[in-house]
């Protein structure tokens, strides 16, 4: 199994953000199943034609949102992406709700907020 990865210089989105975003989606789609092991960063960042700190800050990236996980000298593979994906949401979700509760926002204020960033983050609906 082959990784296609496609970045696009032109767009508005880091490098290292595109390849980080494509991972995780992939891993979470299942098409990279867990325990596939992804390349390591100095043959990415040759194979995709970037410098290897931007593969690696991808990789760290990856493996702070639980989608990917280091093995050491063994190499680097795709974690149990959907549960911690789930969990390190539920998890942001719920401090976000609490510091809203705490500055004395209204249900339906929070609830604007949230639904303000998700569209900046996924696009206008």
């Amino acid at each position: 199994m082959t990784l296609k990865i496609v970045l696009d210089p032109d767009a508005g989105t880091a490098p290292y953000e595109q390849l980080r975003t494509q991972i995780s989606e992939l891993a979470r789609s299942g098409a990279l199943p867990v325990g596939f092991r992804l390349p390591t960063v100095r043959g990415f960042a040759e194979e995709l034609g970037l410098a290897a700190n931007t593969v690696a800050k991808a990789y760290r990236a990856l493996e702070a949102d639980g989608v990917i996980e280091t093995r050491g000298r063994n190499g680097t593979f795709v974690a149990a992406a959907g549960d911690a994906a789930d969990r390190h949401a539920a998890a942001a979700a719920q401090e976000y709700a609490d510091q809203a509760r705490r500055l004395g926002l209204s249900r339906d204020e929070a609830l604007s907020l949230v639904r303000d960033a998700v569209r900046a983050a996924y696009g206008t609906d």
